[in-house]
């Protein structure tokens, strides 16, 4: 049968295809995950886990790797575990009162509540219960003030001074791999990390990925070997796994418009266009304003190098040499631009390559 009936569906599991979607088969992170069993390890007896940074680009299983654990300590009562999403949560009182809420099980007060005063109650609870503290800190890099990223880390693991008895463990998740270059003298004196590093996936290991996905989310013999190919090549060009599972679920919804029981590379034509400006879409909403006037500069532009743009963006924004360095990687990192260094030119000057056409992002930047 070449047609759906129309109470039919291809997907057995459409969740399967969220990109906060927990797998039981997490491929190619066996060493990361080992290592930060370890360094957690400690927590379940009652002992202060090794703090760890976890760091590598978008979409290499960063955040899985720490949910998947974190869902494993859920059996052990005495280690708390708590996930701080540092694109939302942005400052240092939001950070503790999201610690507050899972150590007493409630939200506080809408109204202020004295820093101090959340802070004293968190501690003494995680004393008197002898209960361990597990804090992770997911794209630390979106902090961008210095000053929040350093309280936060330092109020964590200073607490063992203010409130005698206190373990806790502190998991940085972060796609700067320089982040601790971020931190001042006086967290850096007590934040030794182990640093993780999670490494882009090959193109065997995407489509491996992406076809045990597949093999969950779909009915058997749907998605078609051409089909998963071309999915394949895009999402290793986008060096983002989330395209891939963008690709699969909306390429599946694509061939049920056809009432066809199988996905082919026409379904993935259709909407690959599409997902690509989703996923712009998605990176520009992480820019500050400031990023997003330099993105703009880079897509206005033709034939840049680094150090032509420092000195044309440092007299518009009265901007220095670290920081905008910073920027421009920061945009390297999350795939909006590519830089390759220029061997025919005096000093460490790169060569900007725009990822995207210029008329898209152009265009985004005006609709974002």
């Amino acid at each position: 049968m070449k047609y759906l009936r129309w109470d039919e569906t291809l997907f057995r599991d459409p969740d399967v295809f969220d990109p906060d979607y927990l797998p039981e088969e997490y491929l190619y992170r066996e060493s990361q995950l080992s290592r930060l069993k370890a360094n957690l390890k400690p927590a379940i007896r009652k002992s202060r886990p090794v703090s760890t940074l976890c760091l590598g680009p978008p979409a290499t299983g960063k955040t899985t790797a720490i949910k998947l654990l974190f869902n494993e300590l859920k059996e052990f009562e005495d280690v708390i575990c708590v996930y701080v999403n540092c694109q939302i949560i942005n400052s240092k009182q939001q950070a503790f009162a999201k610690i507050f809420e899972k150590v007493y099980g409630y939200s506080l007060p809408s109204y202020g509540t004295p820093f101090l005063k959340v802070y004293s109650n968190i501690m003494k609870k995680v004393v008197g219960e002898e209960k361990v503290l597990v804090v992770a800190l997911d794209d630390l890099n979106f902090l961008l003030d210095d000053l929040v990223v350093n309280e936060i880390i330092y109020a964590l693991l200073k607490a063992h001074e203010e409130v005698e008895g206190v373990k806790i463990g502190v998991i940085g998740i972060a796609t700067d791999i320089k982040l601790t270059a971020r931190l001042d003298e006086r967290t850096g004196s007590i934040f030794h990390p182990d640093e993780i590093f999670f490494s882009p996936y090959g193109r065997d290991e995407i489509r491996d990925i992406l076809n045990s996905r597949a093999k969950l989310g779909f009915y058997p013999d749907v998605l078609t070997s051409d089909a998963l190919e071309m999915i394949t090549d895009l999402t290793f060009e986008s060096t983002d796994l989330r395209m891939g599972l963008y690709l699969l679920k909306m390429s599946g919804l694509e061939a049920e418009k056809r009432a066809s029981t199988k996905i082919e590379i026409e379904d993935v034509d259709r909407v690959s266009e599409g997902g690509k400006k989703v996923f712009l879409r998605k990176l520009l909403g992480a820019l500050s304003e400031d990023e997003r006037l330099l993105l703009r500069e880079i897509y206005s532009r033709d034939n840049l190098t680094s150090g032509e743009l420092y000195e044309e963006f440092k007299e518009k924004m009265k901007m220095g040499y670290t920081k905008f360095y910073e920027m421009l990687n920061k945009l390297e990192t999350i795939k909006l631009i590519d830089t390759r260094f220029d061997q025919k030119k005096r000093g460490r000057t790169r060569t900007i390559i725009k990822r995207y056409n210029s008329e898209v992002v152009l265009n985004a930047l005006k609709d974002n």
